[in-house]
């Protein structure tokens, strides 16, 4: 290969040198290829224009330093000199980072005292930030206290609760200097924690600055600081929550002992004291803030269970909950407080017990209570603090279960053999061996408590085999029905809170009324405060709606809420949510005029959840439904096919075609169906005997109308007498008089329903009024307070002027005195000079004839 190569060049070499012309043309032609190349490159380099450079971001009245070149040396040098740093990278581009623009900058006019604000371009693609972060989204937000941070905000881009966040940021820990403080600090639903350090050996102790690293550790993880901090510095204060040791960190727990943090089995960081605090606190209502972008965030949170679902107005600034939330927090504390008598682990005056109670969470078929505790006798228990753990083998849910189902649940007595309200079976276990621990399970059958016809059925069912008799019970509430109700029923629920202003649209997809502002009116007059609340049972894909009732407060409704879904007959009825019905007048003008049998304006009827009912039973006319979604490309194909048909079957007024979207309407599970699309048909005068379109034919116009004919209903079909209803007491006669009536019932139903509506626009055009009418009054007041105020400035004025008048007459009378005064200074000037020029004169002439007289002398 080589040596093709080497002759290869030798040929060319000596052609070149033979002609040297063609030398010279290759060389030329060469240059110019280059020539040509670096051209159209030097060319290329010019189209993309050069970036703009950066302007400033925030506006400069706004008490933020703006570092619209990305200079994050300067980030760093402002931030060591302040006590609390507040820094926003931005991207100019970005509408999020404009909308919260407008918020940073109200706070910072509050906080520029305090807190060193500074904004950073970090898309300059020169700047510093740029090449040394990177972000996947902006706005974002970063607070440092001191060297501590950065502790990132993620909670929504509003200055109210950006304002909350950096409050918590500024002061962490809450400072507890009496009892009575320490009692209100504990006595509120959300976790706390209560650090006890002395300052008697040095300004700040070491456990201290960890004690307030730690607080500012959780903000990290919650925005909202559900979990409060506080310190306690006298002996005696943190004698009220049995604190003797100094550097000692309490969790206060409602349902459970309260807990000190384990110093000699965890080190005593942030972290470490973070952890803990959230594996062992007690959530009884948890905040849900869904980011509003692709999250999983609720989802993982209906999965664990049935939820309850409260949109409550929330004023993050206040210093107390708002009234609605102060309600559902008493109900979720009595909710989750179950029955401890036997085994208390909470006492009022802030004592330690020595048991340590924990509830197991049993399957659904049975109405067992069990309580599992752990007895501690320890010689110095009294002084020593107590440790309320359990042994990591023992919290499994399934240990746990097979302890209990080993024990104790075979202890209980069968319900035959039951004369009281309850049936209890105790019994001790060691999972170790222990001279100072012992663990002991108590579980009980709740069963009703029975009024007299009951207890007579009861007595009849004595004579019934055990095998027989349902293996479950009916609870009974006791008390208020709500106090320990979460270890009475296996439908367990959770407590979720929504800030209703921002999560609305979530509460209009669960059923909540469309209009804010409506909603808010509506329960201004019953009342309230513009609440919602749904339960939502993910697993049996339904949810229910709490209805209010003007007689009822909100914590009567919730609580007969919770109650009735509690219940193993729940009177709940699923809640359908559809879209909201646009063809809303011409169905109302359809439905008006059905009597006349009048053609539809439309060729396929659009059905919702609300319209389906009404339309699908109307027993005039038979109804041929089209399910689809509008993801579904199968229906997509199948829409001409439809319109074919609606077109053939315009004519024809008995005979509706109609469709509905399964995606956007909830529909009652009775009229579900398992796949898209499919087709049902509803003939007239015999709904209960609907046909499915067999799955086995292709859906083409040819077979949809040959079904249609074969099911459809006609006055044949009625008038004739079916096999079940042959006999002597039926006749043609009886059928076309029962048709009457229905069709008389019917017309008065659509009357009934007409005038509900006639008197429901009524009402909302007099609610209407009344708003307009104190809205005018509203106007009015302030109109007259602007004409009064008008008034008073116009007096003002008018004495201001008079004023202004006299003072210028003042001014005009001592310039005329003056001008007078300055005429008569003038004439004695006058006679002043012509009298020294006189003299002047006079001496003149007398030194004068002096000379003269000397001369002559002389």
């Amino acid at each position: 290969m080589l040596r093709r190569v080497r002759q290869s060049l030798r040929q060319v070499l000596f052609l070149m040198a033979r002609r040297p012309d063609l030398l010279c043309g290759a060389i030329v032609l060469g240059v110019l290829l280059v020539l040509a190349v670096k051209f159209t490159c030097s060319r290329a380099k010019n189209v993309v224009a050069a970036a703009r450079p950066p302007v400033r971001f925030f506006s400069p009245d706004a008490p933020v330093v703006d570092l619209y070149l990305g200079q994050l040396d300067q980030v760093e040098r402002l931030r060591s000199v302040a006590e609390v740093s507040f820094i926003f990278f931005y991207a100019p581009w970005c509408a999020h980072s404009m909308a919260a623009r407008q918020e940073v900058q109200q706070v910072a006019k509050k906080l520029a005292k305090q807190v060193q604000f500074v904004a950073v371009n970090c898309w300059w693609s020169q700047g510093k930030c740029r090449r040394q972060n990177r972000f996947y989204h902006y706005p974002v937000i970063h607070l440092f206290y001191r060297r501590f941070g950065p502790i990132e905000y993620r909670g929504p881009f509003l200055a109210p609760y950006i304002e909350s966040f950096v409050l918590r940021v500024i002061t962490p820990l809450t400072y507890l200097p009496s009892r009575g403080h320490v009692e209100e600090f504990l006595s509120y639903h959300e976790p706390r924690v209560v650090g006890f350090f002395q300052f008697n050996s040095s300004p700040q102790p070491p456990g201290y600055i960890t004690f307030l690293s730690s607080a500012l550790q959780v903000l990290k993880r919650d925005f909202r600081g559900v979990v409060r901090f506080g310190v306690v510095t006298n002996k005696q204060v943190a004698g009220a929550i049995s604190l003797t040791e100094d550097e000692t960190v309490f969790l206060h727990r409602r349902f459970n002992s309260s807990l000190i943090f384990p110093r000699n089995d965890l080190n005593f960081t942030s972290e470490a004291i973070c952890r803990w605090v959230f594996e062992n606190r007690e959530t009884v209502l948890q905040w849900l803030q869904p980011p509003g972008t692709k999250s999983r965030l609720l989802e993982e949170e209906l999965t664990k269970g049935p939820a309850l679902l409260l949109f409550v107005p929330h004023d993050p600034l206040g210093s107390q909950p708002s009234p609605a939330l102060q309600q559902v927090a008493d109900i979720a504390v009595r909710y989750h407080s179950c029955d401890n008598s036997h085994h208390s682990s909470w006492d009022k005056s802030f004592s330690f017990h020595s048991l340590c109670c924990q509830s197991v969470v049993l399957p659904q078929s049975s109405t067992s209570v069990c309580e599992v505790c752990l007895s501690l006798s320890w010689p110095s228990f009294a002084t020593s603090p107590l440790h309320c753990l359990f042994p990591p083998s023992i919290q499994g849910g399934d240990i746990f279960q097979t302890y209990l189902r080993r024990c104790c649940l075979h202890q209980l007595p069968s319900p035959v053999s039951i004369n009281s309200a309850t049936a209890m079976g105790c019994s001790n276990f060691l999972d170790s061996y222990s001279p100072f621990s012992q663990y002991s399970a108590c579980c009980r059958k709740v069963e009703p408590q029975l009024n007299e016809s009951q207890a007579k059925e009861e007595s009849e069912m004595q004579s019934v085999p055990p095998s027989l008799i349902p293996p479950f019970s009916v609870p009974q509430p006791e008390g208020d029905g709500i106090t320990g109700l979460r270890c009475q029923t296996n439908r367990t629920l959770r407590f979720y809170v929504l800030d209703v202003a921002l999560n609305w649209p979530l509460a209009v997809r669960l059923g909540a009324s469309g209009n804010r502002s409506a909603s808010l009116e509506q329960e201004d007059d019953r009342g309230g405060d513009g609440s919602f609340a749904a339960i939502v049972n993910l697993k049996d894909e339904v949810h229910y709606v709490l209805q209010h009732t003007p007689a009822a407060t909100l914590t009567e409704s919730l609580e007969a809420f919770i109650r009735n879904f509690s219940a193993p007959y729940s009177l709940l009825q699923r809640h359908l949510v559809g879209e909201e019905d646009r063809k809303g007048a011409e169905e109302e003008a359809s439905r008006s005029d059905e009597h006349t049998q009048s053609p539809p304006r439309f060729l396929i009827t659009e059905l919702t959840t609300s319209s389906f009912l009404p339309s699908v039973m109307d027993l005039q006319k038979d109804v041929l439904l089209f399910y689809y979604t509008q993801w579904c490309g199968f229906c997509s194909v199948l829409n001409h096919i439809i319109i074919q048909l609606a077109r053939l079957l315009q004519g024809n007024g008995t005979i509706t075609v109609a469709r509905v979207n399964v995606a956007r309407n909830d529909l009652p599970w009775e009229f579900m169906v398992d796949h898209v699309p499919s087709i049902l048909f509803f003939p007239r005068y015999r709904k209960h005997l609907s046909v499915k379109f067999p799955d086995n034919l292709p859906i083409t116009l040819p077979n949809l109308l040959r079904f249609i004919l074969q099911h459809s209903g006609s006055l044949h079909h009625v008038h004739k007498p079916s096999v079940e209803t042959e006999g002597p007491g039926h006749s043609p006669f009886l059928g076309s008089e029962f048709l009457t009536l229905q069709r008389e019932v019917q017309a008065l139903h659509h009357a009934r329903e007409r005038l509900s509506q006639q008197l429901a626009q009524l009402w909302r055009d007099n609610r209407r009024l009344k708003f307009e009418a104190r809205a005018l009054e509203t106007e009015n007041a302030e109109l007259q307070r602007e004409r009064r105020s008008l008034e008073e400035q116009h007096r003002e004025k008018s004495r201001q002027l008079s004023e202004a008048v006299r003072r210028l007459q003042e001014l005009a009378d001592a310039s005329e005195n003056l001008l007078n005064e300055n005429t008569l200074l003038r004439v004695l000037l006058r006679a002043l000079t012509d009298r020294t020029e006189a003299r002047e004169q006079a001496e003149v002439e007398r030194k004068e004839t002096e000379q003269k007289r000397s001369h002559l002398a002389s």
